[in-house]
């Protein structure tokens, strides 16, 4: 039985399409070996997954922020401003998260703790979240999930180290000493709960976690390569100077 496929878009736009090769079933029929709509439809699914990703990133982070939901700073903005700089392109890997870091930030210290709208803890927070949307820059979308989740887990270790540095800088509850600076990245204040050492727990389980997502959910819907793209970037080997062969010569 003769049948006829729709047609992919590049074999529309050639002037004397090729036919498909047709082959002999077993029962003697001649049948045409066409590509199956599905999978045609695939990779324009996976686009449009894509497209909506960091959207849908922003949202959970917002949520993760939302006060009693998850333990004390067990949150979801220190993989995503990490996964920023890794997959978003130009200014927005920077507005994007930064952006809806100071939205959420206001409408805490407004709604929630009644606390200045900007003091200098924020400004320090802000900084340190823009470092680790510049640890991101250094790594590669093409890169494998270990290496991804590293670079995740690193940045939640580079912002513990941040900001408690600035805490026991900023609070004169803490000895400007050694002994004070790793009481500061430990134990704490004995006036406040949980401990540092609690708080970086859950910054550290927080940021691998939703590294572990982003990045999973990113390589699932990314769209498949082609063999231009792969080869793109690569550096070819640059060809001696005459000065360099003259030298190489005995």
């Amino acid at each position: 039985m003769l049948y006829r496929a729709h047609r992919p878009y590049h074999e529309l736009a050639s002037p004397n399409p090729a036919e498909p090769a047709a082959t002999n079933s077993p029962s003697g029929n001649t049948e045409k070996l066409v590509r199956p709509r599905r999978e045609l439809c695939y990779p324009t699914v996976k686009e449009k997954w894509n497209r909506w990703l960091p959207f849908l990133f922003l949202t959970l982070v917002a949520l993760s922020r939302w006060p009693g939901l998850f333990p004390q700073n067990f949150s979801a903005i220190y993989a995503l401003t990490f996964c920023a700089g890794v997959y978003f392109r130009g200014a927005m890997a920077w507005w994007l998260p930064l952006g809806t870091l100071l939205v959420t930030d206001i409408g805490l210290n407004v709604f929630f703790y009644h606390a200045p709208v900007f003091d200098g803890y924020m400004l320090v927070k802000t900084l340190a979240f823009a470092g680790l949307i510049g640890l991101g820059r250094l790594f590669s979308p093409r890169m494998n999930f270990l290496k991804l989740l590293g670079g995740g887990l690193f940045g939640a270790i580079l912002f513990y180290f941040i900001t408690n540095t600035a805490s026991w800088l900023n609070d004169p509850a803490y000895t400007k000493t050694i002994a004070g600076w790793i009481q500061a990245l430990t134990t704490g204040r004995l006036d406040v709960h949980p401990t540092t050492w609690e708080m970086f727990r859950n910054t550290l389980l927080s940021g691998g976690m939703f590294t572990a997502l982003f990045v999973g959910a990113a390589k699932l819907t990314a769209p498949a390569e082609s063999p231009a793209e792969k080869t793109a970037g690569v550096r070819s080997e640059e060809p001696k100077t005459e000065e360099a062969t003259e030298e190489a010569r005995p």
